[in-house]
């Protein structure tokens, strides 16, 4: 599948040149995310901020200072850290059905797609970099996204939308939510996982794996 960058030079690691830059940052926010070297980091970091129940959109700059944000604002995180490490600041929105949609940060290393992702649910987290196409990263996620009624919900994934278009409407260090971001993935075209007819036929998930995927999901 093809995606559009901008025309910075990328490297054989499909790594751009932005790491030398602050956008914006106070000092104390860029520290923090200067500080997370590898994906493997920025996961960690992202994992440990409280998940927050809320009709938010927080920039990174303010989840940084509340430490604390739902799947949204964590991918907002991820995809700042990601671009300090000189990566494109890509998300992908994974739209379910009875259910909430999940947004990942996804970047890539030698030609081959991983991501970066806050949730309560232990499977809908990250990915290595492992997978040839968005397709193959977004199906990863299939098995292991469900309701609470153990129903497979993911329907359909997003093209990668780079936030470097939202750059003069300051999604990194806002105080103001930035609900430019959801419009533009809401925006974003979305491909199908499988026909509905073959995934509405499934059987629902089994008590092991309900169980397993829910470890550390609280209540709301």
């Amino acid at each position: 599948m093809a995606l559009a960058l901008t025309s910075k030079k990328t490297s054989n690691r499909g790594v751009r040149g932005d790491r030398h830059e602050s956008f914006g940052l106070t000092p104390a926010a860029l520290r923090t995310l200067r500080a997370l070297k590898t994906p493997k980091h920025i996961q960690r970091f992202i994992d440990e901020l409280t998940y927050q129940y809320a009709d938010t959109a927080g920039s990174p700059q303010r989840t940084l200072r509340e430490r604390k944000g739902h799947c949204l604002e964590g991918a907002l995180v991820a995809a700042a850290a990601l671009r300090l490490l000189g990566h494109p600041p890509l998300l992908m929105d994974l739209e379910g059905v009875r259910d909430d949609d999940h947004v990942l940060a996804i970047y890539r290393e030698h030609g081959l797609w991983g991501s970066v992702a806050k949730s309560n649910f232990a499977g809908l987290r990250s990915r290595k970099p492992v997978y040839r196409t968005l397709r193959e990263l977004a199906i990863s996620y299939f098995e292991h996204y469900y309701n609470l009624r153990g129903e497979h919900t993911l329907r359909a994934y997003s093209m990668p939308v780079n936030l470097a278009r939202l750059d003069s409407k300051h999604w990194t260090t806002s105080e103001e939510d930035v609900w430019s971001v959801p419009e533009l993935l809401i925006a974003a075209r979305h491909y199908p996982i499988a026909p509905d007819k073959v995934v509405r036929a499934l059987p629902r998930l089994d008590r092991r794996s309900f169980e397993a995927g829910m470890h550390g999901w609280a209540k709301h």
